[in-house]
């Protein structure tokens, strides 16, 4: 005996049920939250493809014409055209998930989750307008 008193000198094993690689599959919930997870290393692309582009854009004209002439690139393209999807299944999800993540109330009633969920997407379209209109204007 170690000397431990807690300690027997016969300690059963814990049963550990095995746990098969993809169990998150077999669940839908499951699944789309894992590949909702996945879709930010994409949200990560983008942060970092912008940076690059700010610092681009910083070195001058001809650094950003070389860049913006790398992103015309058929592989790219279409990196960003999947990228795209996976950000937008990203946010989409995110904006039907924030009435659980952020409980609103007034008074005693809770808001309800409709509300909180379009108050979301209405914001996220009124800011993407604005950034259109501000980049597109002329």
């Amino acid at each position: 005996m170690s000397g431990n008193p807690n300690e027997t000198e016969y300690q059963p094993k814990l049963y550990r049920r095995a746990m098969p690689r993809w169990w998150w599959v077999q669940n839908r919930s499951y699944l789309s939250f894992m590949v909702r997870e996945l879709t930010s290393v994409f949200v990560g692309f983008f942060a970092v493809l912008s940076i690059w582009q700010i610092r681009a854009l910083g070195q001058g004209p001809d650094a950003y014409a070389m860049f913006m002439d790398r992103l015309r690139s058929p592989l790219l393209v279409v990196v960003h055209g999947v990228a795209l999807v996976f950000v937008l299944y990203h946010a989409i999800t995110w904006f039907n998930l924030a009435p659980t993540a952020m409980v609103v109330r007034f008074g005693e009633r809770r808001v309800p989750d409709a509300v909180i969920a379009g108050l979301n997407y209405l914001a996220c379209v009124g800011l993407s307008a604005g950034v259109a209109w501000v980049l597109l204007r002329g």
